[in-house]
Formats: structure tokens, C-alpha cells, sequence
């Protein structure tokens, strides 16, 4: 909410991603930021992608700065979380004019 309230919208997610950073950094979390992570396919390794952010090694963060979050957006999330066998993420969406943040548990969304 800080970063969002600071800046507001209009920017590109790269800014939004250093600000969530410091703040991150300021904060008694552990995050990793911009690593990749390996993408499974029935328990096999099969290559790897980028994620904006893993929070105490159990949480996804993905970031957007777009006028909207669409189901592809959602879709995009629940698969990271399956491939990445991880149980929680959040989808976080800087780009419009209030902050909008969904939460992800397995393959069920909850707002």
C-alpha cells in the first residue's frame, strides 16, 4: 500500500518492483527478488522462470502495472504455483487508479 500510495499509478512495473524492494528491505521479512525457479511437470524438472518476488520461501509475489487484471493474470499465477509446487501467492496489480491485490492459496483464488 506504501508504494502504491507514494507513486500512485502510470508507472512501469520495473519502479514498482525496486520501491516494493526497499520496502521489503526495511521490513523484518526475508524475500528473494527477480530469481528464477524451477518449473515441474509431474515431479520431473523441466526448465525455469523468472519470479518478481518469493517472501520467506513459501510466498509468490507477481507484480503488474496494467489498467486491469484479467484471467489470463489469474491464470498466470495459479499455473506458477503449481509448477513452482509453492502454496501461496499474490497477484498485486499497481497499475490502476486504486491498488488492487488478489491472494492465491494452491489453485483456489481468494480475495
Amino acid at each position: 500500500m506504501r508504494v502504491h500510495n507514494t507513486l500512485g499509478n502510470g508507472f512501469p512495473e520495473i519502479v514498482y518492483q525496486r520501491s516494493l524492494a526497499v520496502e521489503l528491505s526495511e521490513s523484518a521479512l526475508e524475500y528473494q527478488q527477480e530469481i528464477h525457479l524451477p518449473v515441474y511437470y509431474k515431479s520431473t524438472e523441466v526448465g525455469s522462470r523468472r519470479v518478481d518476488f518469493l517472501v520467506a520461501n513459501k510466498v509468490l509475489v507477481e507484480l503488474k502495472a496494467t489498467h486491469e487484471l484479467t484471467p489470463v493474470h489469474h491464470a498466470q499465477i495459479i499455473n506458477y504455483l503449481t509448477a513452482y509446487q509453492l502454496e501461496v501467492g499474490l497477484l498485486i496489480n499497481f497499475g490502476q487508479a486504486s491498488l488492487v491485490f488478489k491472494r492465491f492459496l494452491k489453485n483456489h483464488s481468494v480475495q
